[in-house]
């Protein structure tokens, strides 16, 4: 992934971003705290993609390459922090729940006026405090770096309602079903069904925020049932689809 170098701390800025615009490869010397409080945003690394709608945030450790895209109209907030200050201690990026707090903090954080203040300073104190209590509960979807496991994997991204077996798919990949099983255990850390899920729900947050109902957007995704999706939905984000926050604009 070719990048572009940010000077340190990490730009903070709120700004919109169009259906369908990215922001190319880049990274930070300092961390930085990824945020739509409309639409929903994505964050691609190496290593795979994480997803957040409204709901979530993406914590984006300093030094990692990363590139963002935009899905339906985004109102982008981005809280740019020095190394020094990481509440997470992560080394890779992760997705975490916004509360009500936490959205407003952000979104505070990010209007202007931003010179240093001390007011501005225990805002930022605050918003720390609130991210050491966040738990982390968002969409990841690994990057496979076997070729084996790159060909199986991408027949999926091209159709995610391809509802045929991981032996089925590996036939046709020229695989053995118990190779596949040991590579998605080794390079994704989760078995063939969870990380086929979460395929499904990077899509189907995707489709959401470009405006298409929810049984369409559960028949795009591969689920038998619109009932079996929104129950997926809500087991992985809390809320229903029809509930979904990246659907308004939370700014307000």
């Amino acid at each position: 992934m070719s990048e572009t170098r940010q000077p340190e701390p990490a730009v903070t800025l709120s700004r919109q971003l169009a259906g369908g615009a990215t922001i190319d490869a880049h990274r930070h010397d300092g961390n930085q705290i990824v945020y739509a409080s409309q639409g929903v945003l994505s964050v691609a690394t190496d290593a795979g993609t994480w997803v957040a709608p409204a709901s979530r945030a993406i914590w984006v450790p300093a030094g990692t390459t990363h590139q963002h895209r935009a899905y339906g109209r985004t109102v982008l907030h981005t809280v740019g922090l020095p190394a020094r200050a990481d509440p997470l201690r992560a080394n890779r990026p992760a997705v975490l729940v916004v509360g009500p707090l936490l959205r407003e903090l952000i979104i505070t954080y990010t209007r202007e006026p931003q010179e240093e203040s001390p007011a501005r300073s225990r805002l930022r104190s605050v918003m720390l405090d609130q991210l050491r209590a966040t738990p982390q509960q968002g969409i990841h979807l690994p990057a496979a770096r076997d070729a084996r496991l790159a060909a199986v994997c991408d027949l999926l991204l091209r159709d995610p309602a391809d509802r045929r077996s991981l032996a089925q798919l590996g036939a046709a990949a020229g695989v053995s079903q118990r190779t596949l099983t040991r590579l998605f255990a080794q390079e994704m850390g989760m078995t063939f069904p969870q990380w086929r899920t979460q395929l499904r729900l990077h899509l189907a947050l995707q489709l959401l925020a470009e405006g298409l109902p929810v049984t369409t957007v559960g028949h795009r995704c591969g689920w038998s049932t619109t009932s079996a999706f929104i129950d997926v939905f809500r087991r992985a984000l809390g809320h229903t689809p029809s509930r979904s926050p990246q659907m308004r604009d939370l700014t307000g």
